[in-house]
């Protein structure tokens, strides 16, 4: 097998995915050591022809492949997409519309997150070769095994994609993983800008002062991370820019003082930076902290016994609709329904409603109960005793 390796052999293969209803795309990529994600391999393959691209090649120009991919009349069908199309999305070729067979799968009652080698297994009947799957992708030349493994994420994916899309269509599940496929498409998903940095991490407190470093420190953590295409871990932990909020150094004797700060960081060439970032976040922290809206308590102490037994009913009618729970709910959303019958909550409206959130809501009203039949839970209907009629 030979890869892709000229401008003109790529846009000989992307002339003839032209017209197609539909390419299977798949990536082989490295970032143990960097922070942007090293593309080493492009797969791609539609009813009728697949190939292997080879983006480290000298002087081969994507762009006819990107094309393909911002082309709104072909589907773009990965298997659990969201770390190839951030790729993508860093080439600005947003691959649109997207299929995402693993959210399918869910969905088509094939459990949470399966893998693409057990999904093969169990709706091809193959058996995948996993033995190149720790390859350095970076490496030339790569063996004709390689290759081929490689290549088996697209040619299998390919005879995956009819075969799901016609079992939802059957069982009128599109518009259940809709939603889905269309975020995995959102820009905003794939966000990197440091001043956003924050908002993919968890603040434990709400204090401006801590709101206001902690904002500081995820950006500045974010900007050299970036600069230095380094992992942001090999940086900062996340652990350490909580530290570094709560106890706000302003000095490299302070800094050093903390536990989850690397010894000698504050005497690094980050320090002074660090140091001056801190201070900055601390001339006006009402100023500059970010505003984060309050979780609402519950509304009762019974709350987190109703979140359990909503739990309960989630995997008992995911279980008889043959889908699975993440795709009809999450935790969030049951503490949600628990504490508020009007939530804001996808659990509450279209499919998931008539599949699921009715239903919580009846619990609640205790006009459902759940019911142990060996080991299966069923829903039953709680029927009430007619009050007695009053005696004249």
């Amino acid at each position: 097998m030979t890869p892709i390796t000229t401008t003109a052999d790529l846009e000989t293969f992307c002339a003839k995915i032209l017209g197609q209803p539909f390419v299977a795309v798949d990536t082989e990529f490295m970032r143990e050591t960097t922070y942007w994600p090293k593309l080493c391999l492009i797969q791609a393959a539609t009813p009728d022809d697949e190939a292997v691209i080879d983006p480290l090649a000298p002087g081969l120009d994507l762009e006819p492949f990107l094309q393909i991919l911002r082309d709104e009349s072909i589907v773009k069908v990965f298997h659990a997409a969201r770390q190839d199309v951030e790729i993508f999305h860093n080439l600005k070729a947003m691959p649109k519309p997207l299929f995402d067979t693993q959210v399918a799968a869910m969905a088509a009652g094939y459990g949470e997150q399966i893998a693409y080698d057990a999904l093969v297994r169990n709706m091809l009947k193959i058996e995948l070769d996993k033995s190149s799957r720790f390859t350095d992708w970076a490496r030339r030349p790569l063996t004709e095994n390689q290759l081929t493994y490689a290549l088996a994420d697209v040619t299998h994916l390919a005879a995956l994609y009819p075969r799901l899309r016609s079992r939802l269509e059957d069982e009128g599940r599109v518009a259940w993983v809709a939603d889905d496929m269309k975020s995995l498409s959102d820009p905003a998903l794939y966000d990197v800008s440091p001043e956003n940095a924050w908002r993919r991490l968890k603040p434990r407190k709400q204090s401006p002062r801590y709101l206001s470093v902690y904002r500081a420190v995820a950006e500045w953590r974010e900007k050299t991370a970036q600069l230095r295409d380094q992992p942001r871990g090999r940086i900062l932990k996340d652990d350490a820019i909580d530290e570094l909020a709560s106890q706000a150094p302003t000095d490299a004797a302070q800094m050093e003082r903390l536990r989850s700060v690397p010894k000698g960081f504050a005497g690094s060439r980050f320090g002074p930076e660090l140091l001056e970032t801190i201070r900055e976040a601390l001339r006006d922290p009402e100023a500059t902290a970010p505003v984060i809206e309050k979780t609402r308590s519950p509304h009762n102490p019974a709350a987190g016994s109703v979140v359990e037994l909503l739990k309960v009913l989630l995997k008992a009618r995911a279980e008889d609709g043959g889908v699975a729970s993440k795709l009809i709910a999450t935790v969030s959303d049951l503490e949600m329904i628990a504490q508020d019958d009007n939530a804001d909550t996808p659990a509450l409206t279209g499919w998931r409603l008539e599949a699921f959130g009715a239903d919580a809501l009846r619990l609640k009203r205790g006009e459902l109960a759940l019911v142990l039949d060996g080991s299966r839970v069923r829903v039953v209907e709680v029927r009430r005793a007619p009050r007695p009629v009053p005696q004249e």
